[in-house]
């Protein structure tokens, strides 16, 4: 695994915790390498059976093999989900899952059953158990129980925040206990307890705790109170929070040491997966780039609080160091794309700690996107506002009048164009209905061809998109052979050595920057060269055969 670099502060050196893994969700084979293409250090994927999004498309037992070694090939980690509860009559079939598992070779299995653990090490003494967040762990008395069952990781609950989180760190630590968490970093969130929620099977027959959950957070509600209806004006959805960013809080994250970083998502596109992906590995980078203390001071805010749609809604021989992956986006930028990825609105969940009323606003339960403004006027062949964010020909937008469970108006912009300090959009023909346009009438962002393209690219054709660190070191002398040895992060070595000795060289001689621009052509390798230590004695040269 990756680690910040050491950070040099006005009193002493100061060790930045480790980065964490960045885990990202597959619910098919496109979305597997939309994940990788973008930076994911390891995906979960559930399979036909037993796993908590049985909507999704999923992988077969088939499929296990090739996909793993896919992964593998690309240095990404597979974990499975089996996070459902399982019944007496299904453990011979979820037997077979877990050995055709650990034939694979899968990472680890995400589980919530409490016996299915006790199956696995009856099974095998050491394959990975991840606890899912299912388990519902708070505490860190929670936490050593699932390591008493053999869980490796825990995935704490959705409710922890920052400051629980760090508590329970602490404790665990007291204790002398040794274990990884992990935590949610972005997707939806349920109203019930980490998703032990027993409504969706109440009203439909369809159990969330066996993968089949129906939703019913997000649909509208009436509030009953002695006896009589309460007036909610167009705050109908109750029970939808908005969908969790992880963004803002990022550097407070991973100052808790937090050993892995979760996006949710197995029943979104595969754009929407590598969408988010590639926010989240840019903003990691980033905060590796540039080195860090933690703290809330480095929040990877756009602004107090979010975005408008949270206004809508309330060398030498020393080693040389080369270009690593990194952000070339502002923030506000990086929030955009995660609005148009999908939002029923982004907060920060329950890290900052408890405020329902932010929480839930309660306004829709369905994806909106990037707010754009309220309709100032409406004319015969025209519609205008006060943009708040950047509005192209093309763009999908969708008019909100407060009544989201009916059919609302919307199309694709036609033409753009400032006038005063008003934006003018117009439409194609029959493409809405502007008589039913009111001023006041939100103005929702729903789909950008622009940024799709951009996104679906960072994934496509057969060449690696998203390529690794490597780090070379180089050692030989006059007379001898030159030997390359090449590291990854995750202790993989190879080493290379010359067919020719080297000999003194009277002019250009192999220094680290001549040694950098020949070993860094990888080609179509998913590696780049990260540093080269260059251990070469004297100035000598290779003789081109």
């Amino acid at each position: 695994m990756a680690t910040l670099d050491s950070i040099e502060s006005t009193d002493a050196a100061v060790a930045a915790p480790p980065l964490p893994e960045l885990l990202a969700p597959a619910g098919n084979w496109d979305c597997a390498k939309a994940t990788v293409e973008n930076g994911a250090d390891a995906i979960y994927f559930g399979l036909d059976r037993f796993n908590a999004r049985m909507r999704a498309e999923n992988f077969t037992e088939a499929d296990l093999p090739e996909l793993m070694a896919f992964l593998h090939r690309r240095g990404v980690k597979g974990y499975v989900t089996l996070n459902t509860l399982v019944f007496p009559t299904e453990l011979a079939e979820a037997e077979q899952y877990l050995k055709t598992m650990i034939t694979a070779g899968v990472d680890a299995v995400i589980v919530q059953d409490v016996g299915i653990c006790r199956l696995i090490r009856h099974l095998s003494p050491d394959f990975p158990i991840h606890g899912s967040t299912q388990m519902t762990v708070t505490s860190a008395a929670g936490a050593e129980f699932a390591k008493e069952l053999g869980c490796q990781l825990v995935v704490l609950a959705r409710e922890c925040s920052i400051k629980d989180i760090s508590k329970i760190q602490a404790q665990l630590s007291d204790r002398n206990i040794t274990l990884p968490l992990e935590v949610f970093i972005h997707g939806a969130l349920c109203v019930a307890y980490s998703g032990q929620c027993l409504t969706s099977e109440s009203l439909g027959g369809r159990s969330a705790n066996r993968g089949e959950c129906a939703q019913a957070c997000r649909m509208p509600y009436d509030l009953i109170a002695d006896g009589e209806r309460v007036d909610l004006g167009d705050r109908a959805y109750l029970l939808s929070p908005q969908d969790l960013s992880g963004l803002d809080v990022l550097p407070d994250l991973i100052q808790t040491g937090v050993s892995c970083l979760k996006i949710e998502g197995r029943l979104k596109a595969p754009e929407y997966v590598a969408n988010v992906t590639r926010v989240y590995r840019q903003a990691l980078d980033r905060l590796s780039a540039r080195g860090w203390e933690g703290g809330s001071g480095d929040r990877l805010e756009a602004e107090d609080k979010g975005s408008a749609l949270t206004h809508a809604t309330g060398k030498s021989n020393s080693p040389t160091h080369l270009p690593t992956h990194s952000s070339t986006l502002p923030p506000s930028e990086e929030r955009y794309q995660l609005e148009m990825a999908f939002s029923r609105g982004l907060y920060t969940g329950w890290f900052e700690g408890i405020d329902n009323q932010a929480l839930v606003h309660a306004r829709f339960g369905k994806k909106r996107g990037v707010f754009l403004g309220e309709v100032t006027r409406v004319t015969d062949d025209a519609v205008f506002l006060k943009a708040q964010a950047p509005i192209k020909a093309g763009d999908g937008v969708v008019f909100d009048d407060g009544h989201p469970a009916e059919k609302e108006q919307g199309g694709r912009i036609y033409q753009v164009d400032a006038v005063g300090d008003e934006t003018r959009l117009k439409f194609g023909r029959d493409a809405l209905n502007l008589r039913r346009l009111r001023p006041g009438n939100k103005i929702w962002k729903t789909s950008d061809p622009a940024l799709d393209k951009e996104i679906q690219q960072t994934y496509s054709g057969d060449q690696p998109r998203f390529t690794r660190p490597i780090a070379i070191e180089v050692h030989g002398s006059a007379g001898e052979t030159m030997t390359a040895i090449a590291r990854d992060g995750q202790g993989h070595i190879a080493q290379a050595t010359s067919t020719m000795a080297l000999v003194e060289a009277h002019s250009k001689p192999l220094t680290g920057d001549r040694l950098a621009q020949q070993l860094g052509r990888l080609g179509n390798t998913p590696f780049h060269l990260a540093s080269l230590d260059n251990q070469i004695q004297g100035d000598v040269m290779l003789p081109v055969s």
